[in-house]
């Protein structure tokens, strides 16, 4: 049976005076009989993780193991739910491969520049004699007739510079998507005749092989296939 007596080192005393084990003096401990019970505390969670308190009786949290009756933190660490980590976004496709540029197709056709003495007029100067013939491919979608100019940044796919009557813009062969030719008069100071004929300004005229286009004081253009 316990001795109705506790020292303050907690040895049970019979002695109500001094501890009958360590000799310290027990005069007005409670004897242990009238000790009251300890309780837990009235919280209703755990202050260390939140738990719901413990049933009476209990003086531990079951979850971090807080002492509620010395409300000091208990010896398990509060167990930490690792969160998930998001994957990364996908990432963006790679952009489509540009298409290849199209490889133009070779010129099927050239024209070949030429003097003619007899298409000058009296108030035209005499004719260089020592202008030989010169051809240039149809190799582009237009094709600029006239004569050279830095000034006005004029750089004709077909230069005129010895004929002083033809314009710097003077005329346009395009090359159409089907490859069939069309010449176009960009309302030159002494305009272009066709096969003899006068051409309208700014309306385009089918070209095709054999066709002599005049111009200026002597130039004769004649228009050929390229085998």
């Amino acid at each position: 049976m316990a001795s109705p007596f506790i020292c303050p080192k907690g040895h049970n005393s019979a002695d109500e005076d001094f501890c009958s084990e360590c000799g310290a003096k027990i005069q007005g401990v409670v004897p242990a009989t009238a000790a009251p019970a300890q309780s837990v505390p009235s919280a209703k969670v755990c202050p260390d993780c939140g738990a719901p308190a413990p049933a009476a009786g209990v003086n531990f949290c079951e979850i971090c193991g807080f002492n509620f009756v010395t409300n000091t933190s208990g010896q398990f660490s509060v167990p930490v739910v690792p969160q998930p980590i998001p994957p990364p976004p996908p990432l963006p496709p790679d952009p489509p491969t540009p298409p290849a540029p199209p490889v133009a197709a070779p010129a099927a056709f050239k024209v070949t520049v030429s003097v003619d003495p007899s298409l000058r007029t009296a108030e035209s100067p005499e004719a260089p004699g020592d202008l030989a013939p010169a051809s240039y491919p149809l190799d582009k979608p237009a094709n600029l007739l006239g004569r050279k100019s830095e000034a006005r940044a004029v750089f004709p796919e077909i230069p005129l510079d010895s004929d002083s009557a033809v314009s710097h813009r003077h005329g346009l062969i395009s090359v159409t998507p089907d490859g069939s030719l069309i010449y176009r008069d960009l309302s030159s100071s002494n305009g272009t005749r066709l096969n003899g004929t006068e051409v309208k300004p700014l309306v385009d005229t089918p070209l095709k092989a054999g066709d002599k286009l005049t111009l200026g004081h002597w130039t004769s253009i004649i228009v050929e296939a390229i085998s």
